[in-house]
């Protein structure tokens, strides 16, 4: 069934449009501004529950219309209307909930430096991994001696506005028999969020290290998977260029990604690590392979998804 208010409101962001097949309207097309209305809104809600649009001349598309109405820079009312009558952002809906993260209390930032044996084992494991003393500072990379954490390196993740959201913790000893240990608090956060530029191309990589060793405008995903609130931040944010550097295991992932990305009308490059991440590349190889990396197209696309079968 079709939302008649919904078209109303489409119509009053493009003007008019013209009522075609399986509940689309076609509209002109304000991207490549063709002569006749090749730009088609579906007002019957996929299965997914939203309403994608497409153009057939240019090509340009998204899943949403508070995509669309986001690229022809609609009026703020426009996207409260909207709000009222679609439930299209629930997927990437920012849950507002209190999530009180702490450090742990044995926790003691690596400068200033007690030159105790443990400090200098802490701090020797992270030169070894190519962090600088400048990074130290930067993130605030500390250690704990005793407790839960005892002999683990610990990065701290902060909010926009400096408040800790999260926090990763790694151990400096050779044969560790627990690895990694994270807090017990949601990820679904935006990591070293105040550290990002959103106006500028954004990188994509896994762990804190890797986020670390780019050093420019990354996020680590703390795994594989993009967290709901970084996906809507993104989606949402005015970045065009978003370079997505997951290692090999997760290229379906990746790979996904780039797709929905794309279909949100931002540039992708999907950078192909071959076997290392960035951490172990370090900042100048890397640097020099994302120059390397061109943006992918619909073909180069449909390839990548056939041979990642």
């Amino acid at each position: 069934m079709i939302n008649e208010l919904l078209v109303n409101l489409v119509n009053s962001v493009l003007g008019n449009g013209k009522r075609t097949a399986r509940g689309n309207q076609s509209y002109h097309c304000p991207f490549c501004n063709h002569t006749k209305p090749k730009l088609e809104v579906n007002f019957s809600e996929n299965k997914k529950g939203y309403n994608p649009w497409h153009c057939w001349v240019c090509n340009k598309k998204g899943t949403r219309i508070s995509n669309l109405f986001k690229q022809v820079k609609a009026p703020p009312d426009k996207f409260t209307e909207l709000y009222k009558l679609v439930a299209e952002e629930t997927e990437y809906e920012i849950i507002e909930k209190t999530i009180d993260v702490k450090l742990p209390e044995e926790f003691v930032p690596i400068f200033p430096d007690d030159k105790t044996i443990t400090w200098k084992q802490a701090y020797y494991y992270l030169k070894s991994r190519g962090i600088t003393d400048s990074d130290i500072i930067k993130y605030n990379i500390g250690y704990c001696e005793y407790g839960n954490y005892h002999n683990m390196i610990i990065i701290p993740s902060y909010d926009y506005l400096g408040k800790l959201n999260y926090f990763t913790a790694r151990s400096f000893e050779k044969e560790p028999y627990i690895k990694f240990r994270n807090p017990d608090s949601s990820r679904n956060i935006i990591p070293n969020e105040h550290l990002i530029n959103w106006n500028l191309p954004l990188v994509l990589c896994e762990g804190m290290f890797d986020a670390i060793a780019i050093k420019r405008n990354a996020i680590p995903l703390l795994g594989k998977n993009i967290q709901s609130n970084l996906m809507k931040k993104i989606v949402t944010s005015t970045v065009k260029k978003i370079y997505i550097a997951l290692d090999t295991d997760a290229i379906k992932q990746a790979i996904r990604f780039a797709e929905e990305f794309i279909n949100e009308g931002k540039e992708v490059y999907l950078v192909e690590l071959k076997g290392k991440d960035p951490s172990e590349m370090g900042f100048n190889h890397f640097t020099k392979l994302i120059q390397n990396t061109t943006p992918l197209t619909q073909y180069n696309l449909m390839e990548k998804k056939l041979f990642s079968v």
